[in-house]
C-alpha cells in the first residue's frame, strides 16, 4: 500500500493545502483502514450572489478513502505503520501521533468517548447534512465503525509540511535540520513501527518524533 501516492493524487486534484492527514482502523490486522485528509480551505455554501450582501462560507469537508490491508498477513498492521510513517517521512512532518483506543460499546463509556470514536470514522453527532464534514468513498466506513464500538481502533494523526499549510508557519523551536529544499525528505525512514498495547482496554498514545533540530536555541533574558 502506498499512502503517499493516495495523498498525493488527492492534494493534486484538490489544489488545497493540507492541515492534517489521519489513518483509521479497527483494532484488528485483517480489517481495511480509512486514510482522511483535512483540508485548509473554504467555499461557499450556495452559488447565489446577492450585491453588498456577504454570505458565509464554510470548511472543504475532509477526503476520505479505504485502504485494503492484504488479507492472511501477520504484519499487516506494521505494514501499514511502516507505509504511514514513510508518508510522513516524505512530508515532511514533524511527528506521527498514534492513539489506541479501547471498544465504546461497553456499561458506563463516556460520551466524549463515543463521540471521538464515530468521528474517528467519519461520523458527526451534530444536524448537518450528509457532505457537510466528509467525502467519502469508502464503502465499508459503516461497518468499521460497528467492529470498531465491539473491538477498539487505532487513530494516526500527522500534520505535513510539503504539500500541506505548516510550510508558511515557523518551524518548531530550532527548525528542523533533516527537512530538504521543498520540505520533504527522502527514503528511508530512519523511524520504525513499535509495538502496540497487549491490553485490549488500555488508552494509550505513542508518539514518533521525526523531525531533529542540532541547532542552539538560546532563551531570553
Amino acid at each position: 500500500m502506498n499512502i503517499l501516492e493516495t495523498v498525493a493524487d488527492q492534494s493534486d486534484a484538490m489544489r488545497l493545502p493540507l492541515y492534517a492527514v489521519t489513518v483509521t482502523a479497527v483494532a484488528r490486522e485483517q480489517a481495511p483502514a480509512l486514510l482522511s485528509l483535512h483540508w485548509h480551505g473554504f467555499f461557499r455554501r450556495t452559488p447565489l450572489r446577492l450585491p453588498g450582501v456577504p454570505l458565509p462560507a464554510r470548511p472543504v469537508p475532509q477526503s476520505m478513502a479505504q485502504l485494503d490491508v492484504p488479507a492472511g498477513r501477520l504484519d499487516a498492521f506494521e505494514e501499514l505503520e511502516r507505509s504511514l510513517l514513510e508518508a510522513a517521512w516524505q512530508l515532511g512532518a514533524w511527528d506521527v501521533e498514534r492513539l489506541e483506543r479501547p471498544a465504546w460499546w461497553r456499561l458506563g463509556a463516556p460520551a466524549t468517548e463515543v463521540s471521538d470514536g464515530r468521528r474517528a470514522f467519519g461520523y458527526y453527532d451534530d444536524d448537518a447534512q450528509d457532505g457537510e464534514h466528509l467525502m467519502a468513498d469508502a464503502p465499508d466506513r459503516e461497518e468499521l465503525m460497528r467492529l470498531a464500538a465491539h473491538r477498539g481502533y487505532l487513530r494516526w494523526l500527522f500534520r505535513p509540511r510539503k504539500r500541506g499549510i505548516w510550510a508558511a508557519v515557523q518551524e518548531p523551536q530550532g527548525g528542523d535540520d533533516t527537512l530538504d529544499d521543498s520540505g520533504g525528505r527522502a527514503l528511508p525512514c530512519p523511524v520504525m513501527p513499535q509495538p502496540r498495547q497487549a491490553d485490549a482496554a488500555a488508552r494509550r498514545t505513542t508518539v514518533y518524533r521525526l523531525g531533529r533540530s542540532h541547532r542552539l536555541v538560546l532563551g531570553g533574558p
